[in-house]
């Protein structure tokens, strides 16, 4: 298996993870990160699985548990974290805006299913997404897509708003993005402070989105009450 070196003392290990606080604004692969293929992985995932199992004292030859480890590894590989291989990534095609229409677009209640990277618990919530073309539409849909890749992968919620909004700029060749998550941590509302109200909400403006009006209207059409100044 993978060697892993531990660089952090357990006090700062803690600290990271309780206050849920993302080290960088990339999602941290190893270089190495796809040198195996994803057979491989599942394989390997599988027995690390078992292993966790039988620790815990579970009885594996009980026909509900004996193929858990490979429906496991399986969901990992193939579903919850397929947004970390950028094979998977959407294509983000866009189209001229021949109709020349110049307000903001926005894409309201994307669900966002993620991981929370700290606990690998989930992270349940919604993504409202805008931009304002500057020549180039883009499809709904793939505006779904692209939340849906970033979020399938062990993720915190400031980096996912960014890399969406990144994404999108990209593709459209503009800064003019905002995405807004709301969110609830499994991690926070099932452990811990077993909070079950509480949701997380982040945001990420770029360009017009950074003006007050421009940003006042965008809210305006979430019917949010924030103070993002």
């Amino acid at each position: 298996m993978f060697e892993f070196n531990n660089k952090m003392n357990e006090e700062k290990i803690d600290e990271i993870g309780e206050n849920h606080v993302g080290t960088s604004a990339e999602t941290p692969l190893r270089l190495d990160a796809f040198d195996i293929s994803d057979k491989e992985k599942i394989n390997r995932i599988q027995e690390s699985v078992k292993d966790i199992l039988l620790t815990l004292g579970m009885d594996l030859t009980d026909d509900s548990l004996s193929g858990t480890p490979k429906r496991v590894a399986k969901a990992f590989v193939n579903e919850l974290f397929m947004g970390l291989n950028p094979e998977n990534k959407p294509s983000a095609s866009t189209f001229e805006n021949k109709y020349n229409y110049g307000e903001m677009l926005v894409e309201k209640n994307i669900v966002v299913y993620s991981t929370c990277e700290h606990h690998l618990l989930p992270i349940v919530g919604r993504a409202h997404v805008a931009y304002i073309s500057n020549g180039k539409v883009i499809g709904l849909s793939k505006m779904n897509r692209l939340v849906d890749y970033f979020a399938k992968r062990p993720q915190v919620q400031e980096r996912l708003t960014m890399q969406i909004v990144q994404a999108m700029q990209e593709a459209l060749g503009t800064k003019d993005v905002a995405c807004v998550i709301d969110a609830k941590h499994l991690c926070v509302n099932s452990r811990g402070i077993k909070d079950i109200e509480s949701s997380t909400v982040t945001a990420e403006f770029g360009g017009k989105f950074k003006e007050k009006e421009t940003k006042k209207e965008f809210l305006g059409y979430l019917q949010m009450e924030t103070n993002f100044n």
